[in-house]
């Protein structure tokens, strides 16, 4: 009789762990796609930081052949660069250039019209 009550309890208990799985794997899922958006997210900080540097630096040689803003773009990765924009402030003896970058979202609507900024600021090279 043991052996009966111990094979109806298991019987009973058939297919819940994958009814469990399934349960819980859009949670995986959404943390999986949260954690990759957030991977991007500060790729897009980091890619702007690094634009910014670059364009700041051809800002200060003030080279004719060159502009600033696509020496920021050629810095960076370029599935970013398209969408990026500089804008430069030149002072006395420096130059400074804030390079803005939107950040691409994995599901559409979810980081709508967030940006990255940075800027970066170098001394202006006399000739």
């Amino acid at each position: 009789m043991r052996a009966t009550d111990a094979y109806r309890r298991r019987r009973g208990d058939r297919g819940q762990a994958a009814l469990e799985y399934v349960g819980v794997l859009p949670l995986l899922l959404l943390v999986g796609v949260l954690v990759i958006q957030l991977g991007i997210a500060v790729f897009a900080v980091q890619q702007a930081g690094t634009a910014a540097r670059a364009a700041a630096r051809m800002a200060s040689h003030d080279e004719p052949d060159r502009s600033y803003g696509q020496a920021g773009q050629d810095a960076m990765s370029s599935w970013l660069a398209d969408g990026a924009r500089f804008d430069a402030q030149a002072g006395h003896d420096a130059v400074t250039v804030t390079a803005t970058v939107p950040i691409p979202s994995l599901i559409p609507g979810l980081l709508d019209g967030m940006e990255a900024r940075r800027s970066a600021t170098m001394p202006i090279d006399d000739p």
